[in-house]
């Protein structure tokens, strides 16, 4: 096995990414826990925006939107995806290739039950990536959701999580004079062991 010390210590790439998360949590200024999520289109065309990672499972990186959205369509049809996880304040990255799987029971309810009461309203009120009007259309229909759903709405069927199982995971440090510290865990499916190289910078 590469010989690996220091930051990349540690058999589980998991404990290693939520070790480096938990430091990134105290440095960066906003959203630590913000990832750059990859998905290709039905034609193959790639996209890319920023979502926010809500946790780091034992096999697993789980994040939430509205099915009806872009990367949910996206993600769906290609059963696919990949995220990089980048730190400024650090000067790491961790990136991520995988399989997705939805999250829609107890888990996902209880993440939506945890948001506040304006982020759950506007979950039912928005119709992510569809075409908007206006502001005051999007406010409007904030409205009717609060007064249909009242103070303690259940999360709406078209909202939950993704799960994504990499199998493959990349953990990067800046080094002096542009030689960095890359080491790629690879695997290939989700219950096979990981293989663990060092790349050239």
């Amino acid at each position: 096995m590469t010989e690996r010390g220091g930051i990349f210590a540690g058999d589980d790439p998991f404990v290693i990414a939520r070790s480096w998360l938990g430091e990134a949590s105290k440095s960066e200024p906003n959203d630590a826990n913000a990832i750059a999520l990859s998905t290709v289109d039905a034609d193959g065309m790639p996209n890319a925006r920023m979502v926010l990672l809500k946790d780091i499972e034992d096999d697993a990186f789980v994040f939430y939107t509205n099915y009806g959205s872009a990367k949910a369509q996206e993600l769906d049809h290609a059963g696919k995806a990949a995220f990089v996880m980048h730190w400024k304040s650090l000067r790491r990255q961790v990136r991520v290739r995988g399989t997705i799987e939805k999250e829609e029971g107890d888990q996902a309810d209880a993440y939506y039950a945890s948001r506040s009461l304006k982020s759950r309203l506007g979950a039912w009120a928005s119709q992510q990536s569809q075409p908007l009007a206006s502001r005051a259309a999007l406010m409007a229909e904030v409205a009717k959701v609060t007064a249909a759903q009242g103070t303690n709405p259940a999360r709406p069927p078209f909202w939950g999580g993704y799960r994504i199982r990499p199998t493959e995971i990349e953990f990067w440090a800046d080094g002096a004079f542009r030689l960095h510290d890359r080491f790629k865990w690879t695997r290939y499916g989700c219950n096979s062991p990981w293989s663990i190289v060092r790349l050239n910078p």
